[in-house]
């Protein structure tokens, strides 16, 4: 049966929306498409956009425990995990220390403390 809708965009909360855009659109090579203090956009190479809205007293999810869990996360597909890793790192990111994907995948965090993960691409 076909579907009533469209996946277009996920929307991340965050403290600081231009700071956030900048990072994502470094890492996956996407433009900041729309861009204020309180909202910003990235259109990503493969057409599909991510959305940053700011929250006054923004919190980062406390991941893997904790009293605010991650709540979502995004995956993207990378050639090599400890290029990404640095790559990410430089732009602000941070690595975890707990890491449960060995060696297919690397959760990593956004300077806003949100955790995604980065795996390698299937062939």
């Amino acid at each position: 049966m076909p579907g009533i809708a469209e996946f277009v965009a996920v929307t991340l909360d965050c403290p600081e929306p231009p700071a956030l855009a900048a990072f994502y659109a470094a890492v996956t090579g996407g433009e900041v498409t729309y861009d204020t203090p309180e909202a910003s956009a990235v259109k990503l190479p493969n057409g599909l956009d991510v959305y940053f809205q700011g929250v006054a007293g923004h919190r980062p999810p406390t991941w893997p425990e904790g009293e605010r869990p991650q709540q979502f996360h995004l995956d993207f597909y990378v050639d090599d995990l400890d290029k990404a890793e640095e790559t990410v790192t430089g732009l602000g990111g941070a690595r975890p220390d707990f890491q449960p994907g060995g060696d297919r995948w690397r959760v990593l965090t956004d300077p806003a403390g949100h955790p995604f993960c980065v795996c390698l691409r299937q062939n």
